[in-house]
């Protein structure tokens, strides 16, 4: 790991496993630590004003990971796999659809952070032979629920808004809700499953 500093107030973190460095961030428990957010392969902390970055920094970078992060707990989620863009994956992994559907399924995925939008949660853990590009042309709207791929990560769209990635399917299960607490049902350690089937909506376990 490597420790920068990001202003005067918070570290920026460069590591393999952001999601669980998330986690052990979170489970000091520091009174002047305000905020984790994990990334791509980093995690910023930011602090209170007037921390001492130095000692803290020191600490954070030889902190030990836990092997995996369950901070999320696991989500099932539910599928009707009739994406619009179901047919054109099969064709450029030379997989059938029922092929496509089964890898999709049976993978593990896990919540790496959050981005693009409030509730949207990049999904690592998508099988190899589904790692296709993003459409040329992205559509102006994708509807909530929407069960996408782009590259090497899973999605599901938590609202309704424009977007480029290839969608498999869709589930009723509603991933961001204002009035709920935490808004989002997806968490950076989340663990999702998806199940192939009736998009009723499914229970978070913790």
């Amino acid at each position: 790991m490597r420790v920068l500093r990001a202003g005067d107030a918070a570290l920026l973190i460069e590591t393999e496993a952001p999601h669980r460095l998330h986690a052990a961030v979170r489970a000091l428990g520091r009174t002047e630590i305000v905020d984790v957010v994990p990334g791509a392969g980093t995690v910023l902390v930011t602090t209170a004003p007037g921390t001492d970055l130095g000692p803290l920094g020191k600490l954070l970078g030889g902190l030990p990971l836990p092997e995996t992060s369950t901070a999320g707990g696991e989500l099932r989620v539910p599928v009707v796999y009739d994406g619009a863009d179901l047919e054109e994956v099969a064709s450029l992994t030379g997989l059938t659809r029922a092929q496509v559907i089964e890898r999709h399924a049976a993978a593990e995925y896990v919540v790496a952070y959050l981005g693009f939008s409030p509730g949207f949660g990049y999904l690592t853990g998508l099988d190899e032979r589904l790692h296709v590009p993003r459409r040329d042309s992205p559509r102006t709207a994708v509807p909530a629920g929407s069960v996408a791929i782009a590259g090497p990560y899973g999605a599901i769209y938590p609202s309704s808004s424009p977007g480029g990635w290839r969608l498999l399917g869709r589930t009723t299960l509603r991933l961001w809700d204002p009035d709920r607490e935490p808004p989002s049902l997806l968490q950076p350690g989340t663990r999702v499953r998806f199940e192939a089937g009736a998009a009723d909506a499914a229970e978070p376990r913790p």
